[in-house]
Parts: structure tokens; sequence; C-alpha cells
């Protein structure tokens, strides 16, 4: 996440339609500076070589990041049979070929092992730490890593199209933390003819959709314009999976301040975590306890 500076004190997300080619830092910068923004974040990593939604960010709307990087996932993506790579996408160098092609029937049949809550092994080249380091850095010094597999929760996974006998096309919807590159080589893995990321696409991520999204063309053309402006998303969008509680006048106070301040709704159970609102504008996230939410996260709007 970008560190607060000089700039305007603008709030809001932005989706951007992330091009392949670019990371998604350089993407929040951009961004950051199209809005002359104090502050800029992004809700999930996006590999360079990847395209699609990229939720940005900007000033107190960072605040509810991790309600976003949170949510369900959902990623088109095709994968390439009889070869896998040292990135296990289409960017790394090919460390072994297969002949073997599988069959609809065979791909099908193998699916059902993805879904549900699975372990996954991150790739060698990802973002995860290992005793501090970042496991791309450690795999680019040449260094083979044993990383620990990680829970993933796999909503749906679907074939969807067999362009042809090399290539087959999926839709994955997923919870936090699942790697698309891995799904692909062990699927390879388990059909014995190995397999890698050919391309991949996010379609949507919670409640940001690639329809809604910018090109980084458009952001150029639009940038510190009124323009760019309207085409920012409330803080509260990224709070719809939670419940919305109305504040007493005495209770948006005792919020704004920090405290616990009461509400005048019980759509929420007692320990759920749910978000408060004044006149209609978002004041805090917290936890809903005994009429009251106790704040975790305070909006200064």
């Amino acid at each position: 996440m970008a560190r607060k500076g000089k700039g305007r004190a603008v709030s809001g997300w932005l989706v951007v339609d992330k091009p392949a080619g670019v990371t998604s830092t350089s993407v929040v910068g951009k961004v950051r500076w199209a809005f002359g923004a104090a502050k800029a974040g992004h809700a999930g990593t996006l590999d360079p070589a990847a395209t699609g939604v990229l939720a940005v960010a900007l000033g107190e709307a960072t605040k509810t990041v991790p309600y976003v990087t949170d949510a369900t996932k959902c990623y088109r993506f095709c994968v390439r049979w009889g070869a896998s790579t040292t990135t296990d996408d289409a960017e790394g160098t090919v460390i072994e070929h297969r002949d073997t092609r599988p069959t609809e029937d065979q791909i099908e049949a193998a699916l059902g092992a993805f879904r549900g809550h699975i372990e996954q092994v991150p790739p060698q080249f990802s973002a995860v730490k290992v005793e501090g380091e970042r496991a791309y850095d450690i795999a680019r010094a040449g260094e083979a890593m044993d990383l620990a597999a990680r829970p993933l929760f796999v909503e749906s996974l679907t074939l969807v199209a067999r362009p042809d006998a090399d290539h087959a096309e999926f839709e994955m919807v997923c919870g936090k933390g699942g790697y698309v590159r891995s799904i692909a080589r062990d699927l390879g893995q388990a059909l014995g003819c190995l397999g890698h990321v050919a391309w991949l696409r996010r379609v949507w991520s919670g409640p940001f959709r690639a329809e809604q999204g910018l090109s980084l063309e458009q952001i150029d053309a639009l940038a510190k314009t009124p323009e760019l402006d309207a085409h920012l998303l409330p803080l509260e969008v990224a709070l719809a999976g939670l419940p919305e509680l109305p504040l007493t006048p005495e209770g948006a106070v005792r919020l704004k301040n920090g405290n616990p301040g009461q509400v005048t709704s019980s759509r929420a159970a007692p320990g759920e975590t749910a978000w408060a609102s004044w006149q209609g504008k978002p004041v805090a996230v917290g936890t809903y306890l005994g009429g009251e939410l106790h704040p975790s996260r305070v909006f200064n709007l």
C-alpha cells in the first residue's frame, strides 16, 4: 500500500481493468497520480501477466481493503497442457514436456478434487513469505523451496471451453488466497500431462466487476479532471457484505471519537462485524455488541 503523503483528501474506489504486462503496484501509482490522491492501495494483487479487475482504494477507502481482500473472486483462465514451467504460467521457462493430452471426460473427472475445501501449495514464484523473504526473490536466486500447503475454498471450478487438444479454458470462483497457477499445475499433474496457465483474467472481485473497469488509457485521458472523479465508487461499496447499522446522534459523535456508539438497528447478530452510518454516510466498521458498534476502523469523511 502506498504511503500517505501530500495530495487531495479524496476517498473511494476505482475499478481498473488491468492489462497484461504491468504490475499491480504500478497501476496503483498511476491511479494515485491521476487523482492527485494522498493515499492509495489495492485489494488483491494480480500477476503482471494477468488481466481484469484490480480495485484501487483511495483515501479513507484504504481502511476497507481487508473486506474486499477476503471476498469471493472469479477467474477465467486457460491451461496449456503438455509442459510445466518455473513460474506455472507462460512467463516461465519450460522445465518438462509430455506428449499425452487429456480427454474432455478425463478433465471433468479430475475437477472434483479441486472443488470445496482443498489444500494448495503456492507457486515458487509467489509473494508468500519464507523466513521474512518473498518466495519470488528466493526463486529468482535459483533456490527451490518446500512451501507449505494452504487452505483454499473453491466454490466452483468449471470447464467452459476446449479450443483444441493443447488447451482448456476454465472458470473458478474461490475465496481468499487462491493461486490459479497452482490449480493449473496440480490439475496437469493429476491428469499426467502437466500444465501451466496460458492466460488469466479476473472477472470479478467481491462487489467489483470487470465491466466497471477503466483502462489505463482512459485513466491517462481523464487524469486530474472531474470526469475521472465521476468514476469513483463510494467507500461503502466495499462493505456491501456487512450489515449497515444507523446511528443515534449521540452514537455518531461517540464513534467519530473512536468510542462505542449506540445504533438504532439490531440487524446484526451479537459479535458480528458491521458498519455504522449517520445521515447516509459511513462512520465506522467494527463489532456489534449490546446495541452498540465497537469500532475497529473509523472513517474521517
